[in-house]
C-alpha cells in the first residue's frame, strides 16, 4: 500500500488521510485499464502484478511475440431462448463490464477482430445450464466473449476448458437488474497448456452472481476475476477450488470493486498443492470506495500443502474509503495435515492413507457443494480422487 505523504496546502490530518487513501486505491488497482496493448509496458517480473508469474513460461503472451496460429474448438449447448451473435469490437456491450487490466489481456483484445455475444432475454428462467466448451487444438489463440444476462433472468453457465493451447482471453458478464447468475469456469487443460484470462463481472441493481473457478490442468494458468456494481443491492459470491501438481503454476487474482452502496461480496478460495515444484498464487483485493456505504464483504483463502517443496503465496488486501459499512474482513491460512484430525480418524480404525483422503475431501467439500451442477461436481470429485491417489497412494 502506498505510504501517506503530506500534500501542499493540506492543513488538516483529515485531508492528508483522504489523499493517502486515494493514492492507495490507484496503487491497488494497478495501472489504469486500457484496451490498447501499447499502454502497458512489457513486464519484467518486478511489477506487483507480475512478480509471482513465471514470464518465461507464458510463451510470448506478455511481450507480443505470440501470434494467433492455433485453434480452439468451441461448442455451445443452450436452451432455445439463448441467442448467439458475432459482433465488432465497437458493439456497446463489448467492454461494458470492464477493461483489460494487464498487458496480456490487452494483447488478447488487440488480437481479435470480433467478439461473441451470448444473450439471455430478460425474465427468462433457464431450466438447463448454458454450456460453453473450449477445446484447445494447439498453437496460440485469443478470444473475447460477452454473456449478456437480461434483467430478472436466472441462468447457470458452465465454461469448460480442455485440450492444449496457449490462450489469452477476456470474458465479460453483464448481469441485469434483479438477475441471478451462477457461472462455473473449469480449467482442465492438458499439462502443457498456458491460459491467461480476465473475467469482468458487472452486477446490476439487486442482482446476484455466484462464480466458481475450478483449476486443475495446465502448465501456467492465471485467472483474474474482477467484479464491480452497476447499482445498489448487488451481491457477489466468488468461490474457487484448485489442485496444483508437480510443475504447475496456478494463479488466481481477484478484485472486488465496491463502487455502489449497500452491496455485498463473499470470497472463499481453497487449494491443495503436491510436488516439489508446485506453485500457487492467490491475490484477493477488495476496494470499498467512498460512495459504497453499507458494504458487507469478507474474503478467505486456505491452502493445504501435501508434500515438501510446494509453495503458495496468499495475499488478501482490503482498502476502505468509508467507515459507514456493515462489515469487512479477510483471512488466509496455509498448512499441512492436522495431526489431531488424522489421529481422530486412525483411532477409529481408519487406515492412515484413507484418513488423509478423508481430511482432503472434507477440506474441499463445502466449496464443491457450491457448484450446484451435479455432473460438474462428480467430475471434480473424480479429479480430486485421482490426484489424491497419486499423492497419498
Amino acid at each position: 500500500m502506498a505510504e501517506a505523504q503530506s500534500m501542499p496546502g493540506a492543513d488538516s490530518a483529515g485531508e492528508a488521510v483522504a489523499a493517502a487513501v486515494e493514492s492507495s486505491v490507484v496503487t491497488r488497482t494497478s495501472a489504469p485499464p486500457s484496451f490498447d496493448v501499447a499502454d502497458f509496458p512489457v513486464p519484467n517480473g518486478r511489477e506487483e502484478e507480475w512478480r509471482f508469474t513465471p514470464l518465461d513460461r507464458l510463451r510470448g503472451l506478455h511481450d507480443g511475440t505470440a501470434t494467433a496460429d492455433g485453434s480452439v474448438k468451441v461448442e455451445l449447448s443452450a436452451p432455445e431462448a439463448v441467442t448467439t451473435e458475432t459482433v465488432g469490437l465497437d458493439d456497446p456491450r463489448v467492454g461494458r463490464a470492464g477493461t483489460p487490466a494487464d498487458r496480456v489481456t490487452a494483447q488478447a483484445f488487440s488480437s481479435v477482430e470480433k467478439a461473441t455475444v451470448i444473450s439471455v432475454p430478460r425474465e427468462t428462467v433457464l431450466s438447463e445450464p448454458v454450456r460453453l466448451s473450449l477445446h484447445g487444438e494447439g498453437g496460440v489463440s485469443f478470444g473475447h466473449t460477452v454473456f449478456d444476462i437480461g434483467a430478472f433472468a436466472e441462468v447457470v453457465l458452465v465454461l469448460d476448458h480442455t485440450g492444449d493451447t496457449v490462450r489469452a482471453a477476456n470474458v465479460e458478464f453483464l448481469v441485469g437488474d434483479g438477475a441471478k447468475l451462477t457461472v462455473v469456469s473449469v480449467q482442465d487443460w492438458a499439462d502443457t497448456a498456458v491460459h491467461v484470462t480476465q473475467h469482468n463481472v458487472l452486477v446490476g441493481r439487486d442482482a446476484s452472481v455466484k462464480s466458481i473457478v475450478v483449476t486443475f490442468g495446465g502448465d501456467v494458468v492465471r485467472v483474474h476475476p474482477r467484479v464491480s456494481y452497476a447499482g445498489p443491492g448487488g451481491e457477489a459470491e466468488l468461490y474457487g477450488v484448485y489442485f496444483t501438481d508437480e510443475g504447475q503454476h496456478q494463479e488466481h487474482r481477484l478484485l472486488v470493486d465496491h463502487n455502489a452502496p449497500n452491496c455485498r461480496s463473499n470470497v472463499a478460495y481453497k487449494g491443495a498443492l503436491q510436488g516439489e515444484t508446485a506453485r500457487a498464487v492467490w491475490i484477493g483485493d477488495v476496494v470499498i470506495r467512498a460512495q459504497a456505504t453499507g458494504t458487507d464483504t469478507y474474503e478467505l483463502n486456505r491452502n493445504l500443502v501435501l508434500t515438501d517443496g510446494a509453495q503458495v503465496h496468499s495475499v488478501p488486501n482490503l482498502e476502505i474509503e468509508t467507515g459507514e459499512i456493515v462489515g469487512a474482513g479477510h483471512a488466509s491460512a496455509t498448512g499441512r495435515f492436522e495431526d489431531e484430525q488424522l489421529f481422530y480418524l486412525m483411532a477409529r480404525g481408519i487406515p492412515a492413507d484413507e484418513a488423509r483422503r478423508l481430511v482432503v475431501r472434507g477440506f474441499f467439500a463445502e466449496l464443491v457443494q457450491q457448484i450446484g451442477v451435479p455432473d460438474v461436481e462428480e467430475r471434480l470429485i473424480a479429479k480430486l480422487e485421482a490426484e489424491l491417489a497419486e499423492s497419498i497412494g
